[in-house]
C-alpha cells in the first residue's frame, strides 16, 4: 500500500492543468480559478484622500499650537476641491480628496467649529490621517497572479482596479456514479437490506463546492458490463469520472475490474484509515470528443464505499486534484498545531484521519465513534486529525489537525 504522501504525489503528478479560458463578468466569477494575472491599471487609491471627518490643513499653518482658522470649502468624497487657501482649512469627509497644499488631517473630534471658523485642538504631524495615493495598489503591479481561485475578496479588489470582467479557466466537467444494489434514494421505500445513498448528496455537494461541473449517472447495478457500460458514457464529455464503491476486493466489488477492462489503474490501496481502497487511473474515450485526461483517457478516481472513508478520501485526494486541473498553485491545505485533549492508546499501522471539535478551551475533543459509517463524526467535527503510523495520542500533545474550513472549499 501507497503511504498517503505517495499516494497525493501520484495524483499531482498526473495532473495537468486544464485547456480551456473563458471571459465572465467579475459579479460571476466567484469560486472561478483565473487564466492570467490581474495587473492594476491605476493606483489605488487614485489620489490622497481623507481617512477620518474633519479638516485638510497645513501642519506650517499651526506652528503656534492652538488656532482658529477659517474654513475655506468643503469636500464631500466625489467631489473635486481646489487648492486649500494659505491660513484656511476644508472640512472634508472620509473618502474625500484632499486638497493640493494640505499634508494632514485633524479629525473633527479634535475641533471645535463656530460659523465659518474652526478651533484645532490638535496639532498633527504632516501626512496624519492621509491616506497617500497608491498606498493600497500601485499601477502595474499583479494584484491577483493566474491560478488563484476567486474569494469575495478577491472580487472585490479585481474591482477596485476596475476590472468589468475576469479571464478564468473553464469548468472541470467531472461525471459521478455509485454502485450498490443496496442502495435507495431518500424518498423511495426502503426495502429490507437496503440503505439511503448518503454519499451521492455529499460528494455532489462538494463537487460543486468547488466549482465543477457535475453530470451524476446515478446508482449502477452491482454488475461488470453496467459498470464498464457505464465508465464508457462517462468517459465521453468529462475530464473526470468519480464513483464510490466497488473498489475494493469482494465479489459484488466490479469497478476496479471495469476500469481495469476499460483503462487502466496507475495506484490502488492506500496505507490509511479511514479509505484504504482509493483507485486512480484512466478510462478509455472516443475521439474528438473534447475532453481533458490523462493521454490514455479521462482521470479516474475511485471512492470507498463507506460515508466516511469516501467524504475523507474525497478531501484528501480528490480535492487537491481537481484544484490542480483547474491550475491553482497552492493545493495542500493549512493546518494548524493544537492540543489534545483526549488519549488515544491504540495506535494503528496506517496513516489516521481521526473526527475531532475544537473546544472551548482551544483543544481537541475526539468524536467517540471512529467508524468508518458514522457519517455524524463529520458533521460534529471540526475537521480532522492527521495522526501518523503507529502513533499513540496522549492527552495534552501537540497533534497536526487539518480544518475542514482548509478542506470543503
Amino acid at each position: 500500500m501507497l503511504s498517503t504522501a505517495d499516494a497525493l504525489a501520484t495524483l499531482l503528478a498526473a495532473a495537468r492543468p486544464l485547456g480551456g479560458i473563458e471571459t465572465l463578468p467579475t459579479l460571476d466569477a466567484l469560486n472561478r480559478v483565473l487564466a492570467a494575472d490581474v495587473v492594476s491599471p491605476l493606483d489605488v487609491p487614485p489620489m490622497d484622500t481623507s481617512a477620518m471627518d474633519g479638516y485638510a490643513m497645513r501642519v506650517a499653518d499651526l506652528a503656534h499650537g492652538t488656532a482658529r482658522l477659517r474654513v475655506s470649502q468643503r469636500i464631500p468624497a466625489g467631489h473635486a476641491p481646489q487648492p486649500l487657501e494659505p491660513g484656511t482649512v476644508a472640512r472634508i469627509f472620509t473618502g474625500a480628496t484632499v486638497p493640493p497644499g494640505a499634508d494632514a488631517i485633524v479629525m473633527q473630534e479634535q475641533a471645535e467649529p463656530t460659523g465659518d471658523e474652526v478651533a484645532l485642538l490638535h496639532t498633527p504631524r504632516a501626512g496624519e490621517w492621509i491616506t497617500a495615493q497608491g498606498a493600497d495598489i500601485r499601477r502595474g503591479s499583479v494584484i491577483l497572479p493566474a491560478g488563484t481561485r476567486l474569494t469575495p475578496q478577491s472580487l472585490g479588489l479585481a474591482a477596485s482596479v476596475g476590472c468589468a470582467e475576469l479571464a478564468v479557466v473553464r469548468r472541470l466537467k467531472v461525471a459521478v456514479f455509485f454502485t450498490g444494489d443496496e442502495l435507495t434514494m431518500p424518498g423511495e421505500p426502503l426495502r429490507p437490506g437496503a440503505i439511503y445513498n448518503s454519499n451521492r448528496f455529499t460528494l455532489r455537494g462538494l463537487l460543486e463546492n468547488l466549482g465543477c461541473e457535475v453530470s451524476d449517472f446515478g446508482i449502477v447495478p452491482d454488475r461488470l458490463d453496467a459498470t464498464r457500460a457505464t465508465l464508457r458514457d462517462a468517459a465521453r464529455e468529462h475530464d473526470l469520472i468519480l464513483t464510490c464503491g466497488g473498489v475494493s476486493v469482494g465479489e459484488e466489488d466490479h469497478v476496479k475490474p471495469a476500469v481495469e477492462a476499460e483503462g487502466r489503474l496507475s495506484m490502488w490501496q492506500i496505507a490509511m484509515k479511514p479509505g484504504k481502497p482509493l483507485a486512480f487511473g484512466a478510462v478509455r474515450r472516443g475521439e474528438n470528443t473534447g475532453a481533458h485526461g490523462d493521454a490514455d483517457g479521462t482521470f479516474f478516481i475511485g471512492l470507498p464505499g463507506n460515508p466516511v472513508s469516501s467524504f475523507v478520501t474525497f478531501l484528501l485526494f480528490v480535492r487537491p486534484f481537481v484544484l490542480r486541473l483547474a491550475g491553482v498553485k497552492q493545493v495542500a491545505p493549512r493546518a494548524l498545531s493544537l492540543r489534545a485533549d483526549f488519549t488515544q492508546p491504540k495506535a494503528d499501522r496506517r496513516n489516521e484521519f481521526l473526527r475531532a471539535r475544537v473546544n472551548a478551551a482551544g483543544g481537541l475533543d475526539l468524536f467517540a465513534n471512529q467508524s468508518s459509517a458514522v457519517l455524524t463524526s463529520t458533521v460534529w467535527g471540526d475537521g480532522l486529525i492527521d495522526n501518523p503510523p503507529n502513533h499513540a495520542i496522549s492527552a495534552g500533545e501537540t497533534v497536526r489537525f487539518l480544518p475542514f474550513s482548509e478542506l470543503l472549499y
